[in-house]
């Protein structure tokens, strides 16, 4: 038998201990932001995806219900002539939306525009007041400030975030349904127009008036953001 006295067990230095620990620190610093920037992209790919489906498929219900779209009840806020075809958008999102929809809770502003805000279960939400809808893949990134206009209290986005924090979808009544802005626009089929555009595209500076075709981009990507995505998230 061998005599356990002769092995040499040998323990590392503190010399020794600092270079690994140098070393996994500098490997993290290198790897950890990277991933953090995938996940968070994929997070913002799969709620836009999930979304876009998920009001579509709602609008598709509630045409069994209440018909075609193309007729239903226009929205209007308390600024506008009302006639008898029109709604508040509280009413017209609980006649034609509400029963379709799984959500967390819906919040309505008290301001003209009436604007309703709809928070769903992954934590992403969205709102709307007209037939503009602005989505936010993190319900928490939802900021808001108000400025005053003909007396009135008048919400201000920070499109500093645009196609970053929130992206700009459009209602239409016709066979779109939802759809991300500038869809329905054939200006808008070219890629480069769309990163280019110096009033909404998608692009690094921001343009004149916010990023309102980035969603377009990610669709017609795949929902998917493009490699070549200008903005980090």
């Amino acid at each position: 038998m061998q005599n356990k006295s002769n092995y040499i067990f040998r323990a590392f230095t503190l010399a020794e201990v600092l270079i690994t620990l140098a070393v996994i620190g500098v490997v993290a610093a290198l790897t950890i932001p990277n991933l953090v920037q995938s996940y968070k992209k994929r997070v913002v790919e799969t709620r836009l995806a999930r979304f876009y489906s998920m009001i579509n498929q709602a609008i598709k219900m509630s045409e069994v219900d209440n018909g075609p779209k193309e007729y239903w009840a226009t929205l209007y806020t308390e600024q506008e002539t009302q006639d008898t075809n029109t709604l508040l958008p509280e009413d017209w999102y609980n006649k034609y939306l509400k029963n379709y929809l799984k959500v967390l809770k819906v919040e309505t502003s008290e301001n003209f525009e009436r604007k309703v805000s709809i928070y769903f279960l992954d934590g992403s939400m969205a709102h709307f007041s007209g037939t503009s809808w602005i989505f936010y893949p993190n319900a928490n990134d939802y900021t808001e400030t108000t400025q005053e206009y003909n007396n009135e209290d008048v919400i201000i986005r920070d499109k500093e975030v645009s196609g970053i924090k929130y992206f700009t979808f459009m209602y239409r009544a016709n066979e779109f349904g939802l759809i991300p802005y500038g869809y329905d626009n054939s200006t808008y089929n070219n890629i480069e127009t769309i990163k280019s555009n110096s009033s909404i595209g998608c692009t690094k500076e921001m343009p004149y008036n916010e990023r309102a075709l980035c969603a377009l981009w990610i669709m017609k990507n795949g929902w998917k953001i493009p490699d070549d995505y200008p903005l980090k998230f």
